[in-house]
């Protein structure tokens, strides 16, 4: 259930930061859930074993990317080749964006690791 949530949440941010245009622009749709397969949890190691699918080199940068296309399939109805293609052209951008984070959250102790940083942020502008 946590997981559904903070994907769900980080939809709403996306919303909220970056003007997103779910409807007509179907690269903010991707980017949006490169984000959200990536920071909630979806990919962790723990739930793609129990999906019984194990990589080493790059898994979880594939697993974000598979799911993406999939939530981008379920949503809008477009071809899976247009969806890959627009997974592919922002993937990296997207994945590295770690907002509002920080960081991905691998397991419980990253994200209070995050919360930390989060309520601590304001420390490291003050000089400036």
């Amino acid at each position: 259930m946590n997981r559904v949530v903070t994907h769900e949440l980080i939809h709403a941010f996306d919303h909220c930061r970056a003007h997103v245009d779910w409807f007509n622009n179907v690269k903010h749709l991707a980017c949006s859930e490169i984000r959200a397969a990536n920071l909630s949890g979806d990919c962790s190691l723990m739930n793609e074993m129990s999906r019984f699918k194990f990589g080493l080199k790059q898994h979880h940068q594939i697993c974000v990317r598979d799911r993406a296309v999939r939530s981008i399939l379920a949503v809008r109805k477009v071809s899976k080749e247009v969806a890959e293609k627009a997974v592919d052209e922002v993937f990296d951008s997207c994945f590295n964006d770690h907002e509002p984070f920080g960081r991905v959250p691998h397991s419980k102790q990253d994200a209070k690791y995050a919360y930390r940083d989060f309520q601590n942020r304001h420390r490291y502008y003050t000089n400036l």
